[in-house]
């Protein structure tokens, strides 16, 4: 296990209408957006005040081969791409592509839990950004697994990451909502997924200042809210949705 560690530091929307996405999610979470061209396709920079948090690109021909469609992940930072990747390999989990570098942006790889949810590992060439509180508008707030066996799954994240378990939630029928954080601070949670959920996936939160508005603002978008708005235990409201083209993400606000 690491002494320090690893925390979520960027998400990704692959979609099939990156220009229809960008202006979805400008308006649903309020995002700023800026086209950068420094990579292989165009891709979108969302930014809020100023800051980049996420980015939007087209969904890869290769993708689409394979099956997927559009969809979040996210980028865990770690000091060497190479050494956790083979570390995730050694653990039961498998790289879907890479370790490769983005020329002038950094090294990455794209790797498999052994129960088949992926995840991004990263290390920029700068330095990493300074982490936000979870509950700033237009930051990530939130990191959920939905596993096979959450507790196995928490043991391959724990070792690669140094994750810890935090509070452990009693969902009766549904099992345990286990909590997990970084470094002291519980950044998100995981339990075993519904039988109506045919893989093992991560979903990611955005949060905004009020949840009802931002429910609204999905249906009037041309998104679905799919669950919500409820508030959970702690306080925070939540909204799970799909946007326009298809990708699943949450909404979480402080305030209804």
């Amino acid at each position: 296990m690491p002494e320090t560690a690893s925390t979520f530091v960027w998400y990704q929307l692959m979609t099939t209408d990156p220009e229809a996405a960008e202006t979805f999610y400008r308006a649903v979470v309020g995002w700023e957006a800026q086209p950068w061209e420094g990579g292989n396709a165009p891709y979108t920079l969302l930014s809020v005040a100023g800051r980049p948090v996420a980015d939007i690109a087209p969904l890869a021909d290769e993708v689409k081969a394979q099956g997927g469609h559009p969809g979040w992940s996210g980028f865990i930072g770690v000091p060497d791409v190479d050494a956790a990747a083979e570390q995730a390999t050694a653990a039961g989990g498998s790289v879907r592509k890479g370790p490769e570098d983005i020329p002038g942006v950094g090294r990455y790889a794209v790797v498999g839990d052994p129960q088949g949810a992926f995840f991004i590992l990263f290390r920029p060439n700068g330095p990493a950004m300074p982490e936000v509180p979870a509950t700033a508008p237009g930051h990530i707030g939130w990191h959920e697994l939905f596993a096979t066996d959450w507790q196995a799954a928490f043991d391959f994240y724990a070792g690669l990451f140094g994750w810890t378990k935090d509070l452990a939630v009693d969902l009766g029928g549904m099992g345990t909502y286990q909590t997990f954080a970084a470094n002291g601070r519980s950044i998100g949670g995981m339990m075993n997924r519904p039988p109506n959920m045919p893989v093992s996936a991560w979903g990611y939160y955005f949060t905004v200042p009020g949840i009802d508005a931002a429910a609204a603002r999905v249906a009037e978008g041309g998104g679905r809210v799919l669950m919500g708005p409820h508030q959970v235990p702690g306080g925070s409201w939540i909204a799970q949705c799909v946007d326009p083209q298809g990708a699943f993400f949450s909404l979480t606000a402080q305030h209804r």
